[in-house]
């Protein structure tokens, strides 16, 4: 998948919000699948940054479906906490795409010390660590067949490659 001589994960990218009510359950933490939700926000706004959207991607013709999925729940998050998804690339190719997660909770002071860190390590990260996963997903086309990145999105493939290697080529 990734050529030894080759980073095999990029940096840290975030995204922040408050934990909103109805993402609590009855025990008035935040019910299990919410962070399957956050995860999926995290890539999305990852994305958005180097430039690119979900929606683009699918009107070039390009899907990229979870196939895999680990998640590890550290502790609970609670209605109106300050949360972080740091999400990051761990493998990629002109077929796979992986990504690593971890969400935790900030207080005011992190959250405002966000932008004048680059961050490229887990122990550099703020905050409690609240739930970590990743997810592994395959590039397809729109009759949900393996596509190569590089051929049907060359664009997005080399901004992905140089997030990846945290520079041109």
């Amino acid at each position: 998948m990734a050529n030894p001589s080759v980073p095999t994960q990029s940096r840290w990218f975030w995204t922040s919000f408050r934990v909103r009510y109805q993402e609590s359950d009855q025990m008035g933490v935040v019910y299990h699948a919410n962070y399957l939700n956050w995860f999926e926000i995290g890539r999305t706004e990852m994305i958005r940054e180097m430039g690119f959207t979900y929606r683009g991607m699918e009107e070039e013709g390009v899907l990229l479906p979870v196939v895999d999925l680990d998640i590890k729940y550290r502790q609970p998050a609670r209605y109106d906490d300050l949360v972080t998804i740091f999400t990051r690339m761990t493998a990629f190719s002109p077929l796979r795409i992986h990504y690593e997660y971890e969400v935790r909770l900030l207080s005011e002071q992190e959250q405002a010390d966000l932008e004048a860190r680059d961050w490229h390590t887990e122990s550099e990260l703020p905050g409690a660590l609240l739930t970590a996963g990743a997810t592994r997903h395959v590039w397809l086309n729109r009759e949900w067949k393996p596509a190569r990145l590089d051929k049907c999105a060359p664009k997005l493939y080399d901004a992905l490659k140089e997030t990846l290697l945290g520079r041109k080529e």
